[in-house]
């Protein structure tokens, strides 16, 4: 059976030397306002970064950002959409940037994303702003349906680096969900997810708290309490 977010807290709090502790090393999300604040550059930006950073070191792509923003026109969709495929081409082996061809080819596919959403249900922001949190995994799910490279954990850390509230199947969390018996199958398959998005409003109702809080004291609860590069926080 599983536990109340509630007893949760408590084995964090005794496993992180107190509540005042815990607290200080769970992030709260961006309010919708904020969210709402950013650019379609900023989420662009942002895509393509969790993109070059999947399955490669996060810190050599920290380092060559400031080459992508020179070469990609600081992520503008509307310039980047105005590629040829021979210039998309020629960016890919510009010794600036990671050269993979794949990843930058997703830049493009993303920019399209960000456009085609925003003709259907206007500005991007406001629909990512806007989405309930007890869907969240629908919003996974339009990300990777409609962008490149958006699927797995990438469009889910994308949104958490950019303040939207939302939980992470990080290895802790996934962990947490198998020994209790939430899930027992593959881990994004839509029975899991909604299972696991069901488990997580149970909490949120139980608690009070944000998806991303109660993601982080949950992976604190147990494992390893690995400490993320992106969020300065395990999970």
């Amino acid at each position: 059976m599983v536990e109340q977010f509630s007893s949760i807290y408590q084995r964090a709090a005794d496993r992180k030397g107190g509540t005042a502790a815990l607290e200080a090393l769970s992030g709260k999300p961006l309010s919708p306002s904020q969210l709402k604040s950013y650019s379609n550059a900023d989420w662009l930006s942002a895509f393509s970064k969790k993109v070059f950073q999947s399955g490669f070191v996060w810190r050599v792509v920290e380092q060559k950002w400031p080459g992508f923003r020179e070469v990609f026109f600081d992520f503008a969709p509307e310039k980047i959409l105005l590629l040829s495929d021979e210039m998309l081409a020629a960016k890919a082996t510009d010794p600036r940037i990671i050269r993979n061809a794949g990843k930058v080819l997703s830049i493009q596919a993303n920019a399209q994303m960000i456009y085609e959403l925003e003709l259907e249900y206007g500005p991007f922001s406001a629909l990512i702003a806007d989405w309930p949190g007890e869907r969240i995994i629908e919003l996974w799910a339009l990300l990777k349906k409609r962008g490149a490279r958006l699927g797995g954990n990438t469009g889910a850390y994308s949104l958490r680096a950019m303040g939207k509230d939302t939980f992470l199947l990080s290895q802790d969390v996934e962990a947490y969900l198998r020994a209790y018996q939430v899930i027992d199958g593959g881990l994004t398959s839509q029975s899991s997810l909604k299972k696991i998005q069901a488990q997580f409003n149970d909490w949120q109702q139980q608690s009070g708290r944000s998806l991303q809080q109660i993601s982080q004291i949950v992976s604190m609860s147990v494992g390893d309490n690995r400490v993320g590069f992106a969020t300065g926080t395990t999970d």
